[in-house]
């Protein structure tokens, strides 16, 4: 089951790369939360009208935004990514290098939270591994 959540959280990756939004939202839990860095000025994102709100301003912001999964660990029901995103601001020529730990919660092949963080640390604590 876990090599599943791995394998689920690559095809995660890879349909935001495509800006597919039909295959990342089906891989999704319709009651998902997401919660960005910058939750205290934003707040979690509930369900798949947040997860589209989230998407909608997120890819409006950064519309070349492209994520590299560098490490991907599987850690029973979450799965543990250290990625890299990269991409430009709108309108902006300055490139954006974005180093994220990001865990995500999987149940009935689907995920039902994640959470962007800074350091591994902070990633396994969100999870209520560290």
């Amino acid at each position: 089951m876990s090599q599943e959540n791995v394998d689920l959280t690559r095809a995660m990756a890879d349909a935001f790369n495509r800006r597919d939004w039909a295959a990342f939202v089906a891989l999704t839990d319709e009651k998902i939360d997401v919660e960005s860095r910058l939750v205290a000025m934003e707040g979690a994102f509930h369900g798949h009208e947040g997860l589209r709100r989230w998407w909608d301003a997120f890819l409006g912001a950064f519309p070349d935004y492209t994520i590299e999964i560098d490490e991907l660990r599987d850690l029973g029901d979450v799965t543990l990514g250290h990625l890299r995103g990269w991409g430009h601001g709108a309108g902006s020529a300055t490139p954006l290098i974005d180093p994220i730990w990001q865990p995500l919660r999987w149940r009935d092949g689907k995920c039902v939270w994640w959470r962007n963080c800074a350091t591994e640390e902070e990633a396994l604590q969100a999870a209520g591994i560290g």
